[in-house]
């Protein structure tokens, strides 16, 4: 069967950006056709706010191929290692980049070695590492510490880290702002981000700048990224032993790319807050139930952290608002579950039915 005369070829993010990203004719191009992500108009949040005259927008990473952001680091960092001949790849993970890693491994056969914080990782990015056909190690500590394993076990150069200490992890990852930009037509005036290990918030804010002396832009955004209070380090300017929060993504206490996201913060006139686990649950499920918009509990931090502003009347009238949701809400199947809505069997009558509907 001939391909439709008029069919567009899918591709992936290095294609789309090669001239602003660092690949020559001989980078091998290993691509899911990440990237290409919606950019979703809030419509419930600015009325719940009362922010009028304020757009709001969600880039929903939760589209690319593993179901995160990672996918457009990774598309990089893998591309990259099999130019230089490595023949596997390792990387600590709270899970999104176990995913990643382990699936665009698979797509040229490098072997793939996952370290994992024990009981720290949802089931649902755990089962991806697993079926993607890596290599999972649990290490009894936290994050922090499995990354810390990770780059003594690549320090020979044997195995290429590929966490968002990788350069080539940023410089994928950069490529979510220019979509921003392609999409709305120039940047926004604020861009909201969860902060866990911070290549996020420092790839955008790297991508929004790169765009700008292009003369894609106009304008640069202030960078508002938001930690969870438990996993709050840059906040708290200082490293946290022992972080804890229901958002697992961004369960870090000391991360890779924390100077990064102090010059995003810095050089944008943005600020990095935290925000408590109600406020993150609250936000989880308000996008979803409202908004149609199945995230996991990392991304809500960014919409919790947008709410917790516009509380203190922190945006301008008349500007836009980019929320970058990372992950999508199956990949955390047990906190979806968690609440008390439950499912209520019943026999199979028509007034079995009518009872339930009037929740009798």
């Amino acid at each position: 069967m001939t391909a439709h005369k008029y069919a567009v070829k899918k591709i992936g993010i290095i294609e789309r950006y090669q001239e602003f990203l660092p690949v020559t004719d001989r980078t091998p191009i290993i691509s899911l056709n990440e990237g290409n992500t919606p950019l979703i108009l809030a419509e419930a949040l600015p009325l719940e706010l009362k922010l009028n005259n304020i757009r709001i927008y969600y880039k929903f990473e939760g589209l690319n191929p593993t179901g995160s952001f990672k996918d457009r680091g990774m598309t990089m960092a893998i591309s990259k290692a099999l130019e230089d001949h490595s023949k596997a790849v390792m990387c600590a993970s709270t899970g999104n980049t176990s995913a990643s890693a382990a699936a665009y491994a698979s797509r040229c056969g490098l072997k793939c070695f996952v370290l994992i914080p024990e009981g720290k990782i949802a089931k649902g990015k755990l089962i991806q590492a697993y079926r993607y056909g890596a290599k999972v190690i649990m290490v009894k500590g936290n994050f922090d510490q499995a990354l810390e394993l990770v780059k003594g076990m690549t320090q020979d150069g044997q195995i290429t880290l590929v966490n968002s200490i990788n350069p080539f992890r940023i410089e994928g990852q950069k490529t979510g702002a220019f979509e921003v930009v392609d999409d709305l037509g120039d940047a926004p005036h604020y861009h909201a981000i969860p902060v866990g290990n911070a290549g996020n918030i420092t790839a955008y804010w790297k991508g929004y700048q790169e765009y700008k002396r292009a003369g894609r832009s106009e304008v640069l955004p202030k960078m508002l990224g938001f930690q969870a209070a438990g996993a709050a380090p840059i906040v708290l300017g200082r490293p946290v032993e022992k972080p804890e929060t229901i958002a697992t993504a961004i369960r870090i206490g000391n991360p890779a790319s924390w100077k990064g996201a102090l010059s995003a913060r810095d050089e944008s006139g943005g600020l990095i807050d935290s925000v408590t686990d109600d406020e993150i649950s609250w936000a989880y499920r308000f996008i979803a139930e409202r908004e149609g918009v199945f995230a996991e509990p990392a991304s809500a931090a960014a919409v919790a952290g947008v709410r917790k502003l516009a509380k203190k009347g922190f945006f301008l009238e008349n500007t836009r608002i980019v929320i970058t949701l990372t992950g999508s809400g199956l990949k955390d199947p047990d906190y979806a579950l968690s609440f008390d809505d439950k499912i209520h069997t019943i026999e199979p009558t028509l007034d079995a039915v009518k009872r339930a509907v009037a929740g009798k």
